[in-house]
């Protein structure tokens, strides 16, 4: 599967700059940490099921660990990112079914979509952008490694994998089993089938239904279980370097996956190859309109390529949704994206004076922002201060150093 287009990464200089290390909220721990200093991170985002792209809830996820890229290159170092897309799932055949499409052919429309908004908004493309079907023979292998881990048995024809192998399945989610029976069952599990050992084992190959894709396997013929996909994908193409502690070092992806998708995927990984999945989970905050979660079984989603079509600045989008702290819930409205536009209007009106409020000072407050589990209110905060210093007639700044920091560190593009 093709990427989109690669992103331009300024080389300014940061000599006069004091880069902290960046601190992460980790869901796995429930607090805030600092990344350890690597020359290199490994970073995988589960993408988007391609049946509707992109709304906003999608956009300000990804907007959030393309702030993450961005600052570890900016500190220096390299980020092997990876993000798949699941173009084999339940959802996208029951949507092209209810619409009367090709299910292959809805995916490939919403997919070609979703690169299309991710260049309109900045992003970073992945090294590796990569899809399930792509993928199956490594899939397929991973789970040939559970079963000769003992670790999956039968049920009418389907695979199931025994979560409880993993000593540390659910400790990374730390839910109840209220919530978690609930998640699980509305979040694609099956809890209630008659037969499994354990309520929460998950399935990792699902024996061929009339009218679905199917693959050959050692399993029979059928198709693969939803968090497999993604711990093989990861594993694959990040490459872990086997003595480390963890595989890899961040899971990120919407607050909605913590349970059971990443605790799943984390526990298959595990067992698969005796090393700890993830070092950091990193999970983004839920948009909502109108008083609910913004979501494609609600139908309640505000698209980013209608924004665009509407007249909306991708940038101004983009700031936006950096109004609020990533890991906060928050609905949407249109006054915030008429209030980020103003403010890209006026940073835009300021970059362009030659004599500017001091620019150094800024930058500063942007980097110890953003190192501080990536707080673009109090970056947003500093930047509209620059603009008010800017208008009263204060100079000693430099536009051009401002302009490129702001690329580099917020992905706004001037």
């Amino acid at each position: 599967m093709k990427s989109w287009p690669s992103v331009h990464i300024n080389s300014m200089d940061k000599t006069h700059l004091t880069i902290a290390p960046l601190s992460l909220y980790n869901t796995a721990t429930q607090s805030v940490e600092k990344l350890e200093w690597k020359n290199l991170y490994r970073m995988y985002v589960c993408g988007i099921t391609p049946y509707d792209a992109t709304h906003l809830g999608h956009a300000a996820t990804y907007l959030t660990f393309d702030l993450i890229h961005r600052f570890l290159e900016f500190a220096g170092s390299q980020v092997r990112f990876v993000e798949n897309i699941t173009d084999i799932d339940d959802p996208l055949f029951e949507r092209a079914k209810r619409d009367g499409v090709n299910w292959h052919e809805l995916a490939t429309s919403q997919i070609e979509l979703f690169r299309s908004d991710m260049v309109d908004l900045h992003v970073i493309p992945p090294d590796h952008y990569i899809g399930v079907i792509e993928s199956m023979d490594l899939i397929i292998a991973a789970i040939s490694e559970l079963v000769a881990q003992g670790s999956t048995y039968y049920l009418d024809g389907d695979l199931y994998f025994r979560v409880g192998m993993d000593p540390q399945f659910r400790k990374r989610s730390h839910i109840s089993d209220e919530l978690a029976y609930e998640y699980f069952l509305t979040r694609g599990g099956d809890p209630d089938r008659v037969g499994k050992e354990n309520p929460f084992d998950a399935l990792v190959w699902k024996a061929q239904r009339e009218g679905e894709p199917s693959w050959e396997s050692p399993f029979g013929i059928g198709r693969p279980g939803w968090h497999i996909e993604c711990s093989a994908i990861a594993l694959h193409y990040l490459r872990p370097d086997a003595g480390d502690d963890f595989a890899i070092d961040i899971q990120g992806g919407g607050s909605d996956l913590v349970f059971p998708h990443h605790d799943m995927s984390a526990a298959q990984g595990f067992v698969g190859t005796k090393q700890n999945f993830a070092e950091f989970y990193v999970h983004a905050g839920m948009i909502g309109l109108n008083g609910e979660k913004m979501s494609k079984s609600l139908g309640n989603l505000v698209f980013v390529s209608t924004l665009i079509h509407e007249g909306a600045d991708p940038m101004a989008i983009r700031l936006a949704l950096m109004g609020h702290h990533y890991r906060s819930d928050h609905m949407w409205s249109s006054d915030e994206l008429l209030r980020s536009t103003q403010l890209f209007d006026r940073l835009r009106e300021n970059l362009s004076r030659i004599e500017v409020a001091p620019t150094v000072p800024v930058i500063q407050k942007i980097i110890s922002a953003i190192s501080q589990d990536l707080d673009t209110v109090a970056a947003i905060s500093a930047l509209t201060q620059w603009c008010d210093d800017c208008e009263e007639g204060i100079s000693g700044g430099s536009p051009g150093e401002l302009s490129r920091a702001l690329d580099d560190l917020l992905g706004l593009a001037f």
